[in-house]
């Protein structure tokens, strides 16, 4: 557990980003707030670690407005992640109005995003970086990325992840996992993999026919005297949230003997410490940490959660480094007789305003977007309203897509994923073609238009509730609740499957959903292949276009009860 001298030290770290009173405006909290603020760090040891995941094809500083709902079942209820709002800050000792309160909560988020402005950007990523490394130097630091890095923007879909590999080689990583990569198609992952000169990691993954790995597993490292192996962990369920036929030969899965095999390979081949790079998820990584022994440090991906510094679950040390380029993660290692003995920890924030821009890679970024740049920037409307996806339930964006799939499609309902990527606008923001790919760029983004029962509708939210809510975390797929239009219902995540979903009602007429009755149902990221229709961002184009100004969405058609 994080003790209160680790607290202490903490605190005295950030205490310049976490004491900011609210009512700052932008010119004076930009002026408050510097780089060598950012950059303060009980530093310790002979080992750094940096971790950046989740960044979801974004170059460029954005707005990421935080979930309002993150809840969490069993073991995992009311604990990090799973804590929202102010409950947040208080956990954390955060002031509200301050920086940190900026960065991780939605509170009083449209004020706090015009006084702080912009997180993430590469450009100022590598900044900090470099700062880093010239603190401690090369021989000490080791940059991991946990992937979901290649896909999520325009440019990104145009040039099957090209710019997202070229810009990262300039961050120097020194391994990566992946998840969303395998949606670019097997063929296409290993001829990136082919142009880096770092390994791309995964113990858990192996061919059909033979079971061999397909990936290297572990990779070594010499940082300050220390033995480092880094073992790679790809999303466990990728061919169930994504669609098999992509990937048709690889199988993957948690695989948590294979990795216990690989720890303890790793420690007899004279690893000292040993980080477990993951794409699982948080509550996931957790449970892993209490059922395989040996791992000093799961650096944590996948469900964007976003802390600000480490915690421990038995000797493991556990950080989740957040999504989208808001953070770098960092932490220090002491390691005395081939053990940790002590570390510290921090999430960065990269408030873009406050950050100097990275000459090479602001060129680079430069570079790769040139050609998209004009198309990228083409206004197709503008939102009167807050637009956001993240929150377990529904999002504004969500909400306007499904609204879009109603109206361009036809349909009584609608049903779309619950993505955790994807940007947010501000109230008076102009909606662009960069804006509208941030929340649909995608291989697979075919609009089907078909009927459904009732009942087929209501065993999909049963089942995607599960895949959220099941109390042992090793079933959980990461992601939040299908989003809907046209209907509401009731949710109890502390329920069985099967139980969980009531009072399915039409908006539309204000009749239940019948279970034997059929619906036109429109939806998209179907995962499975020959799915036809128009594409989701053309569709999207077509109609905010046409309604040209986004009003102020509200939706309470979703009751949570029992939380």
């Amino acid at each position: 557990m994080f003790s209160r001298r680790d607290f202490l030290q903490w605190a005295a770290v950030t205490a310049s980003v976490t004491g900011f009173s609210s009512g700052l405006t932008k010119a004076a909290a930009q002026q408050k707030l510097t780089q060598d603020d950012l950059l303060k760090f009980d530093s310790k040891g002979q080992v750094t670690l940096l971790h950046i995941t989740d960044v979801h094809g974004q170059l460029k500083p954005l707005y990421f407005r935080p979930p309002s709902e993150n809840f969490g079942v069993g073991a995992f209820e009311g604990i990090p992640p799973h804590l929202v709002g102010e409950d947040f800050l208080n956990h954390f000792g955060i002031n509200k109005g301050s920086p940190l309160s900026y960065a991780h909560t939605m509170v009083d988020y449209v004020n706090m995003a015009k006084t702080y402005g912009r997180l993430g950007g590469l450009d100022r990523t590598a900044t900090l970086v470099k700062a880093i490394r010239g603190e401690r130097g090369d021989n000490k630091v080791l940059m991991l990325d946990g992937g979901d890095t290649w896909q999520g923007s325009y440019t990104s879909l145009k040039t099957n992840g090209q710019d997202m590999v070229d810009c990262f080689k300039l961050l120097k990583p020194d391994a990566m996992v992946g998840h969303w990569e395998f949606t670019f198609g097997a063929d296409r992952v290993k001829e990136i993999i082919e142009q880096m000169d770092y390994p791309f990691l995964a113990s858990n993954i192996v061919d059909n026919d033979f079971e061999e790995p397909v990936f290297e597993s572990t990779k070594m490292f010499d940082k300050g005297g220390v033995r480092v192996a880094v073992i790679g962990q790809a999303m466990p369920y990728t061919p169930i949230s994504n669609p098999r036929w992509m990937f048709p030969e690889w199988s993957f899965g948690i695989r948590q003997e294979t990795l216990q095999e690989n720890v303890n390979k790793a420690r007899d081949e004279g690893a000292q410490v040993v980080v477990l790079l993951s794409h699982n998820g948080f509550d996931v990584d957790q449970k892993l940490a209490t059922v395989v022994s040996g791992i000093d440090v799961i650096l944590a991906a996948h469900t964007h959660d976003a802390i600000p510094r480490a915690i421990t679950v038995g000797k493991t040390i556990l950080l989740s480094s957040g999504s989208h380029g808001k953070y770098l993660g960092r932490i220090d290692l002491d390691v005395k007789g081939g053990k940790v003995v002590d570390f510290s920890s921090s999430l960065i924030p990269v408030f873009s305003d406050v950050i100097d821009r990275d000459p090479e890679m602001a060129a680079k970024i430069d570079e790769v977007r040139a050609p998209y740049e004009q198309e990228c920037q083409r206004v197709i409307g503008k939102s009167e309203g807050l637009l956001y996806r993240r929150g377990n339930f529904n999002g504004t964006w969500d909400d306007l897509i499904c609204q879009g799939l109603i109206e361009e499609r036809d349909a009584e309902i609608s049903l779309s994923p619950g993505f955790r990527w994807g940007t947010t606008l501000l109230p008076g923001q102009d909606i662009t073609i960069d804006d509208l790919y941030t929340q649909t760029s995608m291989t697979y983004p075919s609009v089907y238009r078909l009927e459904m029962s009732g009942k087929q509708i209501h065993d999909i939210l049963e089942d995607v509730c599960d895949n959220l809510f099941n109390k042992d975390p090793f079933y959980q797929q990461g992601g939040d609740m299908v989003r809907v239009g046209g209907m509401s219902y009731t949710i109890e995540p502390k329920k069985e499957i099967g139980y969980r979903i009531t009072n399915m009602t039409s908006i539309k007429s204000g009749k239940p959903i019948e279970a034997t009755q059929n619906y036109v149902v429109a939806g998209w990221a179907s995962v499975n292949e020959g799915t036809t229709g128009p594409a989701i961002y053309d569709l999207m184009e077509k109609y905010i276009t046409r309604i040209g100004v986004v009003p102020p969405l509200e939706n309470d058609r979703i009751k949570v009860v029992g939380m």
